[in-house]
């Protein structure tokens, strides 16, 4: 499958990298690849991995109809600086299929191949609205040796970008966000 990626750091690197190791050819925009433009037209799908405050500047109405995998989280300090979930709003804008994935995990959960905890795969829940979409998106958690979760349509998308929030606030306060979800 052929893969656009906007955004150029952490979590850009770590799924590109992994995708491209399980067989994807990847553009990544904002390294010698190409640009954000590029990116676009390039993907089959297409990972927004850029921070949330810009995820709307970059996006454009050319990806009508594509899927768009939003990985972001707007998020400042462990609070939620939107009060409407970005998945939804970059379907609005662009016309995607977007489905909500790979946020609530730091970048280097992505960079281990594959992310197993316990003997389990890690489960990557996804939201989306598009059966397609969403098979699409199923395939390349799979191709990470992770487990896709069905986490309900887009508007759920809000869930997990409290549950980031929520999380990630615990973690500024310096507390064990893991040790509140042990494994049964």
């Amino acid at each position: 499958m052929r893969i656009g990626i906007l955004g150029a750091g952490g979590m850009a690197d770590a799924l590109g990298t992994q995708w491209t190791r399980a067989g994807h050819q990847v553009m990544t925009s904002g390294r010698s690849s190409g640009s954000f433009a590029q990116a676009m037209a390039y993907g089959d799908a297409v990972l927004l991995a850029v921070p949330a405050h810009a995820a709307l500047g970059v996006v454009d109405e050319s990806l009508r109809g594509k899927v768009l995998i939003d990985c972001t989280n707007p998020i400042e300090d462990g609070e939620l600086t939107a009060d409407h979930p970005m998945a939804e709003r970059l379907a609005a804008a662009t016309g995607a299929h977007v489905v909500k994935a790979f946020n609530l995990c730091h970048v280097d959960v992505w960079r281990m191949t594959p992310p197993v905890f316990g003997g389990r795969p890690l489960a990557v829940p996804l939201c989306g609205d598009d059966e397609g979409a969403l098979a699409v998106v199923r395939r390349l958690v799979e191709d990470l040796g992770c487990t896709p979760y069905d986490g309900g349509g887009l508007a759920r998308a809000a869930l997990l970008e409290a549950t980031a929030a929520f999380m990630i606030g615990l973690w500024f306060k310096g507390l064990d966000a893991q040790a509140i979800a042990p494994p049964l």
